[in-house]
């Protein structure tokens, strides 16, 4: 099968496509046609030795954790049947034809395969986030990079719990950020001050979905960490302040959730550029220069 690779760290330029073995499922799993790959920041992390200590590279290796496809063969164990259109995470890595997975769930006819792809990773991240913050309708909300993609899963989550919202992003996002329900407030020198400027009470939760240096701010605008949780900044294991990297355990419960406020309409996904799968180095070129504008896929299938 094609898939794309990498054997060593640096640049976008080791990524390679070439024929690999296609990987046959067992117990709990489902092979999956993949027909579209979601791209992450964690990608490229992992690519450039940004995470070697926390994910060793381990030979050569698929980059991708979330994808959408068609079930091709299953293992023992599981309730999907060969046919099923699915989508969730991938156990081998997404950017390839093929990937075994574990957690997934049957695609609503309504989610087009790019939509599918858009899920998972940044729609059960807010999630999760939100209800380890346990944010009701009486909470002001901060949420450092509200217009990123788990950003902006998170605000319009949190509006839908009736939560005043406060996010911070770029200047050319903070209209999108207003037409979610919140309260846009620019980030970079001074944003603490205009946080404090725009609530209409104390912020009382934060959310760091950005990871752009704004803990040490976070925790005197909050008076303490017991309410801050941070999913980008790994400053946060020396300052002593909640670093949420998932649960796989509750992955799909939680996906299933996301998935409900979006086929309903209550829930926008905003899509970046669809690149081929022949243009992975390209399309992580452009997740890392933050600016996508969207969730970044790549067509496979």
């Amino acid at each position: 099968m094609r898939a794309i690779t990498f054997a060593e760290y640096g640049g976008p330029e080791v990524l390679r496509e070439e024929d690999v073995p296609t990987p046959e499922p067992g117990a709990g799993q489902v092979r999956v046609a993949v027909r579209v790959a979601g791209l992450n920041p964690l990608d490229w992390k992992i690519r450039s030795g940004g995470m070697a200590q926390g994910a060793p590279l381990d030979g050569v290796t698929i980059p991708g954790a979330e994808l959408a496809g068609v079930v091709d063969a299953v293992g023992d164990g599981t309730d999907l049947a060969v046919g099923d259109e699915v989508f969730g995470w991938s156990d081998t890595g997404s950017y390839a034809e093929y990937a075994l997975a574990s957690a997934v769930i049957r695609k609503p006819a309504s989610l087009s395969w790019e939509q599918a792809a858009a899920v998972p990773v940044f729609g059960e991240t807010a999630l999760r986030v939100l209800r380890a913050l346990a944010v009701t309708a009486d909470d002001v909300l901060l949420i450092h990079g509200a217009s990123g993609g788990v950003g902006r899963f998170a605000t319009q989550l949190a509006v839908a719990l009736g939560a005043t919202v406060i996010g911070t992003a770029g200047q050319r996002n903070l209209d999108d950020i207003k037409s979610l329900g919140a309260i846009p407030v620019l980030y970079g020198d001074g944003w603490a001050e205009r946080v404090r400027e725009a609530a209409p009470q104390p912020v009382s939760a934060v959310f760091d979905a950005s990871g752009h240096g704004v803990l040490p701010d976070s925790v005197e605008l909050l008076g303490g960490s017991e309410r801050l949780i941070t999913i980008a900044d790994a400053s946060a294991f020396a300052l002593g302040i909640t670093f949420s990297g998932g649960d796989s355990d509750t992955r799909v419960p939680l996906l299933e959730v996301v998935t409900e406020g979006v086929t309903s309409g209550k829930l926008d996904i905003q899509l970046g550029r669809n690149y081929p799968l022949a243009e992975a180095a390209d399309a992580q070129r452009e997740s890392a220069e933050g600016h996508s504008g969207g969730k970044i896929t790549l067509a496979v299938g």
